[in-house]
């Protein structure tokens, strides 16, 4: 990670978990994301579980990018190589511009974790209407690592030499 320097920048965030299976009350991914946003300083503003359905993940996703109060969106789940996940082809289709290094460096990650296994991780990236949107496997390591080893970096002004708040809507 870069040095440190300037002054943070608080983001206000949303967490959606997209799952057949999660409730309220099961939805430790979630929880873990929405708790390390707040711990680094910034706002969850809004969540939500989605079910695995491009169309259902796609209008909560276009509300928020569309939102004055969302900068980032943290998605969890619906990733893998199984025919019923659907979150990239629910979010592609909706950014501006990929951040194609995202998936690349979280699968590298991953593999030194879960091996090759990771082939199978469709993890990705990108920006919409200045909204930054990250979508990463729906596991609480996973979501851990993402957050801890790319993500939380990258959402603080202070990280040298770049970082992606410059690039977000102003509120």
């Amino acid at each position: 990670m870069g040095k440190p320097s300037g002054d943070f920048v608080a983001l206000n965030a949303a967490v959606m978990t997209v799952s057949d299976s999660r409730d309220a009350s099961s939805d430790s991914s979630g929880d873990y994301l929405r708790e390390a946003l707040t711990e680094a300083g910034h706002q969850v503003v809004d969540h939500a579980i989605v079910p695995d359905n491009r169309y259902r993940i796609r209008a909560t996703l276009s509300r928020w990018i569309a939102s004055e109060d969302v900068q980032v969106v943290l998605i969890n789940g619906g990733t893998g190589f199984n025919s019923k996940n659907s979150t990239p082809e629910a979010l592609l289709p909706l950014l501006d511009r990929e951040i194609d290094g995202f998936g690349e460096l979280f699968r590298m990650i991953s593999y030194e974790e879960i091996g090759s296994a990771t082939l199978q991780s469709r993890a990705v990236a990108g920006l919409a209407n200045q909204t930054l949107l990250f979508a990463v496997p729906g596991s609480t390591g996973a979501c851990r690592s993402a957050w801890e080893r790319i993500i939380e970096a990258q959402l603080d002004a202070r990280t040298r030499p770049c970082n992606f708040v410059s690039h977000l809507k102003k509120l």
